[in-house]
């Protein structure tokens, strides 16, 4: 019973360990990404092939512009943009007043318009001096005036010292008298003599004092006369600047030739002068020039200085016209570099001149034009489209068609200019060309 009530207890066996298996290659995650790399990459390089066919399509699909190798003349022009200008003018401007007139505006009563032909000495300007004219009679007055007061003055004077000379007259009377007396002190009593020696003493001071006081008079009323002639000169002067003032205020023209106004700045911009506008003294109102001896005033790169000589021809063309072509040459060229004010400082440009040889009545100072000057002259050159030169490598290449298809033909461009070269090998006179060259190298 007790053995089976009470059983005893098996001895507890320890479990096997499982044998450890060591793990080989890469995890799973690892071969996931590179397959999705290498997905994204195959889809990458299918569409960029898809997107070069259908650009290669297209290329297809546009014609080849061609050209045509020609024979004749190579000319390299170099372009000059400047203003015209005159080269004879006269500058016409408010005249410069003085005195505390001096910076007052003025009023323009008349003014011929732009393109005016004017001639010398004519009237061309009018600027209102009434006024002026108004205060010059004012004091035109003051020195008639004054020129009244220094009459009476020099009346009134006159008067003072003839009764200082009739005053110095009779002392030298009473003088006399008392020396006659004093002859006769023989016959006179001591206390007599005495009396008429102190009577001489006393006529001959007063009549010493009388002269003294005309010398100080005549002195004193000479000092007076010059300080109102003094005044009424200075009057006078007044009246005369005045005068010439008014005078200046109508402007005649110096010389032949067309009237051209000159800008101001109103509301904001510029526009011309016109009649009824203030200008301040000295201010440039217009230009009479010559339409005969106009020029172009522009400027050159400094690194092209070089390709440009006085006397050179030039085609001068003007913006405001077109189709308005003109003979020209270079007149001067500048010989220091110069800066512009909205450059920067190693920006340097030459002043150029070109002289225009052909008179048109349109072109007048200050409009923009440009000149293409003739640099260099090639006859009998064998021309090509610089459009169609494809340059590699140090090398030229052009793509000639052959029969329906176009091979690359390396050649060698002697001289250029800016839209033709001269080839000097490679091509003859009548070979096609072609233009595009990428849709010539897809075809």
């Amino acid at each position: 019973m007790s053995a089976v009530l009470n059983p005893i207890p098996p001895t507890p066996q320890q479990p096997t360990p499982a044998p450890v298996v060591e793990k080989t290659g890469r995890p799973a995650w690892f071969w996931l990404l590179l397959l999705v790399t290498i997905a994204a990459a195959a889809y990458g390089l299918w569409t960029w092939n898809a997107k070069r066919t259908e650009d290669q399509r297209a290329l297809a699909a546009i014609p080849i512009k061609t050209a045509q190798v020609t024979q004749g003349v190579l000319e390299t022009r170099l372009r000059v943009s400047g203003m015209t200008a005159a080269v004879n003018y006269q500058n016409v401007s408010a005249p410069r007043l003085f005195g505390p007139e001096a910076g007052r505006p003025l009023v323009l009563l008349k003014l011929p318009s732009t393109g005016t032909m004017v001639k010398k000495g004519q009237v061309i300007v009018v600027i209102d001096g009434q006024s002026l004219q108004d205060h010059a009679d004012d004091v035109n007055s003051t020195v008639i005036q004054a020129e009244a007061d220094l009459k009476k003055r020099r009346a009134e004077q006159s008067v003072e010292m003839e009764n200082l000379r009739q005053n110095v007259r009779v002392a030298k009377a009473e003088l006399d008298k008392y020396r006659a007396d004093a002859r006769a002190t023989e016959v006179r009593t001591v206390v007599d003599q005495e009396l008429i020696k102190l009577a001489v003493e006393e006529a001959d001071a007063a009549h010493k004092e009388l002269v003294e006081e005309l010398r100080l008079k005549e002195v004193s009323q000479n000092a007076e006369m010059r300080i109102l002639d003094l005044t009424r000169e200075r009057h006078a002067r007044h009246r005369d600047r005045h005068q010439k003032d008014v005078y200046r205020y109508t402007i005649t023209a110096p010389m032949d030739g067309m009237f051209v106004v000159q800008n101001l700045f109103r509301g904001g911009e510029f526009v011309p002068i016109s009649e009824g506008d203030q200008v301040w003294p000295g201010q440039q109102v217009a230009k009479i020039v010559d339409p005969s001896s106009m020029q172009v005033d522009g400027s050159i790169n400094q690194a092209e200085i070089g390709r440009i000589r006085i006397g050179e021809p030039a085609e001068i063309g003007v913006d405001a016209f077109p189709g308005l072509k003109l003979k020209g040459r270079v007149f001067s060229i500048g010989a220091l570099a110069v800066s512009g004010i909205l450059q920067q400082a190693y920006y340097r440009t030459i002043p150029v001149k070109i002289v225009i040889d052909e008179f048109d009545p349109r072109v007048i100072p200050d409009l923009s034009a440009s000149a293409d000057v003739l640099v260099a002259k090639k006859e009998g050159a064998t021309m090509v489209p610089m459009s169609a030169v494809r340059e590699e490598n140090g090398k030229q290449f052009v793509y000639v068609k052959d029969g329906s298809k176009y091979v690359t033909r390396e050649i060698k461009i002697s001289s250029r200019s800016d839209i033709t070269g001269a080839v000097e090998s490679g091509l003859s006179p009548g070979d096609e060309v072609a233009l595009n060259y990428e849709v010539a190298t897809i075809k």
